[in-house]
């Protein structure tokens, strides 16, 4: 047993034997090869929250991130991967084009419905091909809607008596007016990101960034957005019900129930295998399920004329929608910046970055590759910095983030293979640029959406909570960050929206004033901010606060995928050559040939002459 591991070691490049083994040359690969000893020798791990799938399934890839399965059965991976994120994604516009003072059959909703998922699919090729290169699918992402929803309630609608009155020029240019403050807000905060990836600064923004932070930050995503939640599924509770159980019985009890399915691969012909349908899909096997039962209902006359559960309230939008739409930059006007919008999107924009990253480790894990080292990481978020300010151009009311429930896919199907979620982008790009598809999600019944609401926004609350299993919860101090971070980011933002408050913040500086109000009403920053000020203040231990056994999961490679991808992996696709070439590539944070910072101080410290 013994030599065959040290077979393996020999094999595989960049790993070494404990002979070879060399002294670290800076503290940054000091603290790596810490958490690594950890990750090895230091017990069981609590597993990420991006491993979806049971142990007792084969542990051995179908194909890892480096392999390319053959094209047919390309397009199928890549469309369940479409699948599982559209419903996600979609269900941004059903959020925010209320605040804007949309009617419920403008056009112009489906519209923004394709234009995120043609720029979802724009960022998820880029960050494939040339960002952190891991099967990663980029989506637009729900961290940003607590403080857009803050900027939004700054511009409230006129009363719906006014509203009937307004041309649709009007109307049109009522919604188009706040769109471009959302549009300026995130081109802006995603420049911060961008800037952090490209200089490779996240490094040094990770170490003030702990479990004890993430998990208000995190977790209030979901908690802030409970009122949205109640208000969509209140409109027809039984119709919200039905799609609450449905998806429950779908994902919880019957997830592990395999359907026969018949696939085809080179050497093997057709063979039996079992595909877990309801794993895979059970929020569009939930919204199908509960939509026929509402277009039953409406058929049948069933349901009363104008509720919200029908399926004939908004079918004009799906005849005014054109066919063929190429969704481009600025096509609501050109974006407005507000100081206020940006710091309360900064939040979100921070928030991305964290989750992110847990979304990378995970990835490389599932998918057959080395943990990512420095230069892919800063090269993802530089990627999905630039992808936000895309989406802030196009106009989606929203930014891109990388999606977990994808992550998990590559689990559950045994399919790590980037080119997959490149047949994935295609199929995003396609789908967009086809506006009666966008226009079709929108017509979903709103209770179906508040029903999915329900169950999403609770799986993103207990996305954040999951980081406590790092942390002592038999602590004190632990126990007082967490619970004061959560109540206190919930009760502030809540007294802050009551209007007879609106005005509550008086500085002299209607700038000051609006950025104040915004991050005052975002529950995200409100609680982000107090657990980062309080872990990093109060005293206590790297074990006492979960950031031994953290580091260790970032790093820890499970033994079943040890045999998977080189660290070649996440190179370049073209150049290497002239990269490895060129010594200046080495201070450059986003290349492959950067080996981090410490290097650099290391070579000042031995003095110019020895430098």
């Amino acid at each position: 047993m013994a030599r065959r591991r040290s077979i393996a070691q020999m094999e595989m490049p960049g790993v070494t034997t404990g002979e070879e083994k060399r002294k670290p040359e800076n503290e940054e690969e000091e603290e790596e090869e810490r958490s690594e000893g950890v990750a090895d020798g230091g017990g069981s791990v609590g597993k990420s929250r991006e491993a979806l799938v049971e142990d007792d399934s084969p542990n051995r890839l179908l194909y890892n991130v480096e392999d390319s399965p053959p094209w047919y059965s390309c397009i199928f991976l890549g469309l369940q991967h479409f699948l599982m994120m559209v419903e996600s994604t979609v269900s941004i516009p059903y959020l925010l084009t209320p605040l804007m003072c949309m009617a419920d059959h403008d056009p112009a909703r489906g519209a923004i419905a394709s234009t995120i998922i043609f720029v979802s699919g724009i960022v998820t090729l880029l960050q494939t091909t040339f960002g952190v290169r891991l099967p990663i699918v980029q989506g637009g992402t729900h961290g940003f809607l607590s403080p857009i929803l803050a900027l939004l309630t700054l511009m409230p609608c006129p009363p719906e008596s006014q509203l009937v009155d307004l041309t649709p020029d009007e109307r049109r240019d009522l919604w188009q007016t706040r769109m471009q403050q959302v549009q300026g807000a995130i081109c802006v905060a995603a420049v911060f990101q961008v800037v952090v990836g490209f200089t490779g600064a996240i490094g040094g923004l990770l170490r003030w960034i702990t479990p004890m932070v993430i998990v208000p930050t995190v977790s209030l995503i979901g908690f802030s957005l409970y009122p949205v939640a109640a208000d969509k599924a209140g409109s027809n509770w039984g119709i919200s019900a039905l799609t609450i159980i449905l998806l429950i019985v779908f994902s919880q009890y019957m997830g592990s129930i395999p359907v026969p399915f018949l696939s085809w691969t080179r050497g093997r012909g057709f063979t039996r295998q079992p595909l877990y349908v309801f794993k895979l899909f059970p929020v569009l096997l939930a919204v199908s399920v509960a939509w026929l039962v509402c277009y039953g209902l409406t058929a049948t006359e069933t349901l009363a004329p104008g509720d919200p559960a029908r399926t004939d309230l908004r079918l004009s939008i799906i005849h005014q929608a054109p066919w063929f739409r190429v969704p481009y930059p600025c096509q609501w006007g050109m974006p407005v910046v507000s100081v206020a919008g940006v710091m309360g999107v900064l939040a979100g924009v921070i928030a991305s970055i964290v989750e992110s990253i847990g979304d990378y480790y995970a990835c490389a894990k599932l998918a057959g590759a080395p943990p990512p080292p420095k230069h892919a990481i800063n090269r993802g978020i530089w990627v999905e910095g630039v992808g936000t300010m895309m989406a802030g151009l196009w106009g989606t009311g929203s930014g891109t983030t990388s999606y977990s429930q994808n992550v998990g896919a590559i689990g559950v199907t045994k399919v790590g293979s980037r080119r997959v979620v490149q047949y994935s982008a295609a199929i995003m790009l396609l789908c967009g640029m086809v506006a009666k598809v966008g226009a079709i999600f929108i017509t979903i019944p709103e209770p179906i959406i508040g029903g999915i609401f329900c169950v999403v926004f609770g799986m993103i609350t207990s996305i954040g909570l999951s980081s406590l299993q790092y942390v002592d919860l038999n602590s004190s101090r632990n126990l007082f960050v967490i619970g004061f971070s959560i109540f206190f980011g919930l009760v502030l933002p809540r007294w802050m929206q009551k209007p007879e408050n609106a005005n509550i913040i008086s500085t002299s500086l209607p700038a000051l004033d609006q950025v104040l109000s915004v991050l005052l009403r975002t529950s995200m920053f409100v609680g982000g901010f107090l657990g980062f000020v309080l872990d990093n203040t109060i005293p206590g231990s790297d074990e006492e606060r979960g950031m031994v056994v953290w580091k260790a999961q970032l790093k820890h490679r499970p033994e079943h995928l040890k045999d998977g991808a080189p660290s070649s992996c996440y190179n370049l696709p073209v150049a290497m050559d002239a990269v490895r070439r060129c010594t200046w590539t080495r201070y450059f944070p986003i290349m492959p040939t950067f080996s981090g910072w410490g290097f650099l101080k290391s070579k000042l410290r031995k003095g110019p002459s020895q430098v």
